[in-house]
């Protein structure tokens, strides 16, 4: 039997449009022989809805939907994931679509709580299996959690299941497809019994889904892969234990991180009806990596890059930012700041008499280039896309209202010594960053002869702390006795604690790792804890 796994794209609260993507995957499934069709977790909402899932109008909206597609599916079987409502009671279901009709039900049994998942604030837990039959085929449909622990995968073998199906919305973070092939593997292995992830890709606003379907034949060897980031109509075929079908190639995880990046830019812009993307750019490399990005996902027509030097900005990030700009075919403006910046000075010079220049001049210039980049955004309707890294997010290397000013993160869970990772892979496929814009040491250039490492440990220190400090929770001790300074330790876990106000107050960013500055940390600004060290 022939099953095809519609790895789509779908928005939030556009059912009609999220239904039409559904009725374009039956008809490519019909044409290649199908006879089921298998759309991913709430395909038909899109996921996550969040809070529109308490509004009785959503979730009505979405099931007037659902019945408008059942006419759709008289010849096929189509799985649509969407929230099902009676009531005040809300389960995370899917529908099995035949012959003009809703045949089945399949509530979500397990309701992921952590990291960005909220799940139990607005379903209910179901307590049954779904088998239905296609061809002779008795299917076991499940919901992505779950999978994730051994009972229901259990009752559904039990009621009959001879393949195990699993619709996702799973959002990406470095290592996840990796724990997918470990715990999906463990299923097969339980159970003897083949098995089908589909999953969904793109973007919603802090998330990306990698799509990158699966299965696993009963032996638990894969017998497909999808693509990574992109939309696919795959026919996989099933014969009893076996299980065949297309196997992309893997990727590099500097590529997959990429991708990840494209299509978190182009879905917030694009979904959000946004003409296009402004960025300072600097001549450093965390510009050079977003603006490369940035031009990848939307194209060079959709993107403005705007250099405000001073007169601390080094001839050669001039040069860099203009050679970046005709690299790419973007549109490019200079708009020097130092006119600006004496006449912020002469307004403030009584008030700062007696009292020394220091970082409150160099926040000045941050801050006047977030006031020209916000200024254009207005006039013009694009999104102001800022360029710090999670390395400087997580420190506080980072100016309120100035470099932080903007509508979208795009590298906000990169930390710097990703950045270079990225910058050099995106150089290895066609050069648009300047070899120097890599060499050279990082600054911020606001002061003379400035470097980020004047305040900051090395970044490879920087980065390993935050990410045993935030990502893991390990303690001070515990990361010093990892060989790192205990100094340097103290110090990046002082700034990640004293910096909350400023991250709460960023924009949204793509996520990447198993934890980022966003849904998933909720540390209070006001707080007295200090971990021991």
């Amino acid at each position: 039997m022939k099953i095809a796994v519609a790895q789509i794209n779908t928005t939030v609260g556009d059912f009609a449009g999220n239904a039409d993507r559904i009725r374009r995957a039956i008809d490519a499934a019909r044409v290649a022989g199908a006879r089921l069709v298998v759309t991913p977790e709430l395909a038909l909402s899109g996921y996550p809805p969040e809070d529109l899932l308490l509004r009785d109008d959503f979730c009505d909206q979405c099931a007037a939907e659902l019945m408008k597609l059942a006419p759709y599916c008289l010849d096929i079987a189509v799985v649509v994931g969407y929230p099902h409502r009676e009531g005040r009671t809300r389960y995370n279901a899917a529908a099995v679509l035949r012959g003009g009709r809703i045949e089945a039900f399949y509530f979500k049994q397990r309701l992921p709580n952590y990291q960005v998942f909220d799940e139990k604030r607005y379903f209910d837990v179901g307590n049954r299996p779904c088998v239905f039959e296609v061809d002779g085929l008795k299917v076991g449909l499940t919901i992505c959690e779950d999978l994730w622990f051994p009972e229901p995968a259990a009752q559904a073998k039990a009621a009959g299941a001879q393949l195990l199906l699993s619709i996702n919305a799973s959002p990406y973070h470095r290592t996840k497809l990796a724990e997918r092939y470990q715990v999906m593997g463990a299923r097969v292995k339980e159970t003897k019994l083949p098995l089908l992830y589909v999953h969904w890709t793109g973007g919603q606003d802090e998330l990306v889904f990698d799509g990158a379907s699966f299965a696993l034949d009963a032996e638990g060897m894969l017998a497909y892969q999808g693509e990574t980031f992109l939309e696919a109509v795959d026919v996989v075929e099933v014969d009893g234990a076996k299980v065949r079908g297309p196997i992309a190639p893997p990727l590099t995880e500097e590529e997959t991180v990429y991708r990840a990046l494209m299509t978190g830019v182009r879905d917030y812009v694009e979904k959000n009806r946004f003409p296009g993307v402004l960025l300072g750019l600097s001549g450093g490399i965390d510009s050079a990596l977003v603006l490369a990005v940035c031009v990848d996902a939307l194209g060079a027509d959709s993107v403005h890059a705007v250099m405000m030097p001073s007169a601390y900005t080094a001839p050669m990030s001039l040069e860099d930012a203009r050679e970046m700009a005709r690299i790419h075919g973007v549109k490019y403006t200079e708009i020097p700041i130092g006119p600006m910046f004496d006449a912020f000075r002469a307004q403030l010079a009584d008030s700062f008499r007696g009292r020394a220049e220091d970082a409150t001049e160099e926040n000045l210039q941050a801050r006047i280039r977030g006031t020209l980049l916000m200024a254009l955004s207005n006039k013009f309707g694009s999104i102001v896309v800022t360029t710090g890294n999670k390395s400087e997010m997580a420190t506080g290397y980072c100016t309120l209202y100035g470099d932080m000013a903007g509508g979208f993160a795009v590298i906000k869970d990169i930390v710097k010594t990703l950045v270079y990772r990225l910058s050099n892979w995106r150089n290895s496929k066609g050069r648009v960053i300047p070899q120097r814009v890599i060499d050279r040491p990082p600054s911020a250039e606001l002061r003379p002869g400035q470097t980020d490492q004047d305040s900051l440990p090395p970044y490879e220190v920087l980065d390993a702390v935050v990410e045993r400090y935030m990502e893991r929770d390990m303690s001070p001790e515990q990361i010093a006795g990892m060989g790192y300074n205990l100094d340097a330790v103290r110090q990046v876990v002082r700034l990640i604690q004293v910096n909350e106000y400023k991250r709460r107050q960023a924009p949204p960013g793509i996520r990447i790792t198993p934890r980022a500055f966003g849904k998933d940390w909720r540390y209070p600004i006001t707080s007295g804890f200090r971990p021991k060290s």
